[in-house]
């Protein structure tokens, strides 16, 4: 795709530290309502080269982007593998299907931010959105008809997935807001690989057991070890 080149008025000049081109109203909404009925379902690599021309001016050349089968607790995760510009965007399979398309724009286009910022100013960190990322949310908003957030609400979808529970035996019982239950999406018990363990072990020490599993679902003979996931008790 050739790359989007607008010119300036006379006597106005554009920084290139602005890292995106100005099309304006002059563009589509990438999430016109029509685009559910005539490209209901995109390849994720034709919009990342697309949007990547259009917003970023070319620059998240060595990024890649690619689905995740198996990730359901974040819908889309960029992770930097290096100090040469080179990322990775994962978008989750399994919550994204269950979503329309505008979601998965706003979801990739989302994730680039975070690759862009990182190949011009090596900002890894992706648990602050600051100023920097709100000047490139707003003005992709403002330029794509798109409505990228901060943060995603696919809540439904996430505890859609979350049909493995364990529930303990100990004190946190009791202790908001979780009341010592944990849901996650794979069949592994709590254990000494997830962050919040010890400090489990050292508030409450109780022991985790199975309460309920998705439909179909035949228990093992043996407990295995916990193991790494996802999911988090938020109460500890």
């Amino acid at each position: 795709m050739s790359k989007l080149v607008d010119t300036p008025p006379q006597g106005k000049t554009y920084s290139a530290e602005d890292g995106m081109s100005r099309q304006g109203a002059a563009c589509t909404s990438l999430v016109d309502p029509s685009l559910e009925y005539t490209d209901p379902t995109p390849d994720i690599h034709a919009l990342f080269l697309q949007f990547n021309d259009r917003f970023f001016r070319g620059r998240l050349a060595a990024v890649e982007v690619k689905w995740s089968s198996r990730m359901t607790s974040n819908v889309g995760v960029c992770t930097y593998e290096g100090e040469d510009g080179l990322c990775t965007i994962r978008l989750s399979e399994p919550l994204l299907k269950l979503r329309p398309r505008k979601d998965l724009v706003e979801t990739l286009l989302h994730e680039m931010i975070h690759a862009y910022l990182f190949v011009r100013n090596k900002d890894r960190d992706r648990s602050e959105h600051g100023p920097e990322f709100h000047k490139y949310m707003r003005r992709i908003n403002r330029e794509a008809g798109t409505s990228i957030t901060v943060f995603h609400e696919f809540d439904d979808e996430v505890e859609f997935y979350r049909q493995h529970w364990y529930r303990c035996d100990g004190p946190c019982l009791q202790w908001r807001p979780c009341f010592g239950t944990v849901k996650r999406y794979s069949r592994c018990p709590p254990g000494p690989r997830d962050s919040w363990w010890r400090r489990h072990q050292q508030l409450c020490g109780g022991t985790f057991r199975k309460i309920h599993g998705p439909e179909g679902y035949v228990k093992p003979t043996k407990e295995g070890a916990g193991t790494s996931h996802s999911s988090k008790l938020s109460s500890l």
